[in-house]
């Protein structure tokens, strides 16, 4: 897969995330709903890991810590 490099203001960032988080609602509430919709659960992955990395892109431009993770307690669930 090619990697591209985009440079983007906070302002600019905050946009994209905002459209890019109501577009992953919309892929992974609504259109399951619609007639004749087809599941694709890779597709849906990516664009939630997508929306993540641009959220703490986001977070770390305005300066905010980067909440920490448990992977122990989600295997625990399981």
């Amino acid at each position: 897969m090619k990697k591209l490099t985009l440079e983007f203001t906070v302002e600019e960032l905050s946009a994209l995330t905002d459209m890019a988080s109501n577009q992953l609602f919309r892929k992974q509430f609504i259109d399951p709903k619609m007639p004749g919709f087809i599941p694709n659960s890779e597709e849906l992955g990516i664009c939630k890991n997508v929306v993540g990395r641009l959220r703490t892109a986001m977070d770390a431009q305005r300066g905010k810590p980067e909440p920490v993770t448990n992977n122990k307690r989600k295997a625990e669930a399981r």
